[in-house]
């Protein structure tokens, strides 16, 4: 029995056995291409969830399949704005229509239990669109429906492990963009790709609570941070990837059951 966990680097073949003898939970990690400071690469918001995403697999007999890497619309208040050079998003019903085709062709390869893994808080209600309208579509052209887990990774960690990390300064998740808990992952999982000498120190972004259009993006810091990433660590990155890891190899359990796939 093949160990990978990657669909795209399993041959058809070994793929269709393991759906068939297995009957794995398929992880799709739905991220973006978004700026995330001068310190952070673009991928961010993919390499995350991925990473997470592999881990837990490992642990629980699940297949993850290719990252969907183009999210929706960066907004000001949680990702900083489109104004940012580099950041290329598409629009919500181009993001609705991959993943509910996605859910439609594992529903062909007789996959029964899906989770989107996202890395961009901006995706996740266009991820619960999807999800209804793939299952719609599934269920007219008769084939089995699969189980549907959509869920943001970090809302995996616990309230004890974010008063260590950030010591009662956690502002909430929203303005974490580009700041400590990211880049300490990407610290500890990708450590070639920061560039903390970049880093400035700065209290968090006040913006408003409502959204407007067109922006101002004289509200949104220069470097795309919404607050400061100063204090992040490799050790610290440990700290909440493991806990993400965990926790969603346990939710794995909770939503699928024990099968075959649970290890």
């Amino acid at each position: 029995m093949t160990t990978e966990v990657e669909m795209s680097r399993m041959s058809w073949t070994d793929y269709a056995e393991a759906i068939a003898t297995r009957d794995p939970a398929v992880l799709i990690p739905v991220g973006s291409v978004e700026q995330h400071g001068p310190h952070l690469p673009l991928a961010t918001d993919c390499l995350i969830p991925e990473a997470i995403a592999k881990a837990a697999a490992r642990r629980t007999g699940a297949i993850v399949a290719p990252t969907i890497s183009y999210g929706y619309k960066s907004v000001p208040r949680c990702g900083g704005g489109q104004h940012f050079c580099g950041t290329t998003s598409v629009d919500a019903a181009t993001l609705i229509g991959q993943l509910r085709d996605i859910v439609r062709e594992l529903a062909r390869h007789k996959v029964t239990k899906v989770s989107f893994v996202v890395g961009h808080m901006e995706n996740l209600w266009f991820v619960t669109e999807a999800c209804d309208l793939a299952l719609r579509e599934v269920k007219m052209l008769g084939l089995e429906a699969p189980r549907l887990m959509n869920v943001g990774y970090w809302e995996f960690l616990s309230k004890p492990t974010i008063e260590k990390a950030f010591d009662g300064t956690f502002p909430d998740w929203s303005l974490e963009h580009a700041g400590i808990m990211e880049t300490s992952i990407m610290l500890h999982c990708h450590p070639e790709l920061v560039k903390m000498e970049r880093l400035t120190e700065h209290g968090p972004a006040t913006l408003p609570v409502y959204d407007l259009w067109p922006y101002d993006t004289a509200q949104v810091p220069d470097t795309g941070v919404l607050n400061t990433a100063k204090g992040a660590s490799a050790a610290k990155g440990k700290l909440f990837y493991d806990e993400y890891v965990q926790s969603f190899s346990d939710a794995l359990v909770d939503a699928f059951g024990k099968s075959p796939s649970i290890r």
